[in-house]
């Protein structure tokens, strides 16, 4: 019985880490770098094989460079014996404040929203030098180029339910396909046919408008609730 509980919990996890990860690429500024992503590789409309291969590429990119980030994070704080005890004794005190403020953000309720990702130029042009394999390159890119909603979606968010699960590589991995999943998606469609991607675009943006507003919400009554728990004993 403890075994399913434990298989369930892991699977909860995972597939709520790869949700995150979907969240943070359809929100706008992530979603304006994974559009970048999409020109660049559908420039090559007339080679299937290397459109697929650059959507793959894209995306063990944005794997890679979560992964390492996550497991950088978790190594340096657990290595530190009071970090590490602060962490097991605050996490659950802390989580309903911090899902609290992420669902704000979710909500607009706190900042603008940010439509570009501040990656240099320089450097995606040198990726566009590279060819193919450049797309690469720009999923470590985009990766690194963090704004305040997929900030708070991975800093508060997943590396918090990565630390939790003891997941510190397996996660944030599951979260970076997640945020290279529509640019999968569209190097299928465009090998597929080029007319398909237009349509699929407007139904995305429609549907991250949903998705963030509900998952906002959902945080926010999380949080309520492990606030009035944890911190108040209210429950």
């Amino acid at each position: 019985m403890e075994g399913a509980l434990a298989e369930g919990g892991a699977a909860f996890a995972v597939l709520s880490a790869l949700w995150l990860g979907i969240l943070t690429s359809i929100s706008p500024c992530p979603l304006a770098t994974n559009i970048t992503a999409v020109s660049y590789i559908g420039r090559r409309v007339g080679s299937p094989v290397l459109v697929l291969s650059g959507g793959l590429l894209y995306t063990l990119g944005r794997m890679l460079t979560y992964t390492l980030l996550g497991a950088l994070l978790a190594g340096s704080l657990l290595a530190v014996p009071a970090v590490s005890y602060a962490l097991q004794r605050y996490m659950n005190l802390a989580m309903g404040p911090v899902l609290i403020v992420i669902g704000m953000f979710l909500l607009e309720l706190l900042g603008g929203r940010a439509t570009g990702g501040g990656v240099s130029e320089k450097l995606a042009a040198r990726a566009e030098r590279m060819g193919v394999v450049g797309a690469g390159l720009l999923g470590i890119l985009f990766a690194l180029a963090f704004c305040p909603v997929s900030a708070a979606l991975f800093f508060g968010s997943l590396f918090a339910l990565a630390l939790r699960n003891s997941s510190p590589v397996v996660l944030p991995a599951v979260y970076g396909l997640g945020t290279a999943l529509p640019v999968v998606v569209f190097a299928v469609l465009i090998a597929v046919s080029a007319n398909l991607v237009a349509k699929f675009f407007r139904k995305l943006s429609a549907f991250e408008w949903w998705a963030r507003r509900v998952t906002g919400a959902v945080f926010i009554l999380a949080g309520i609730y492990l606030s009035l728990h944890y911190i108040y004993n209210a429950i």
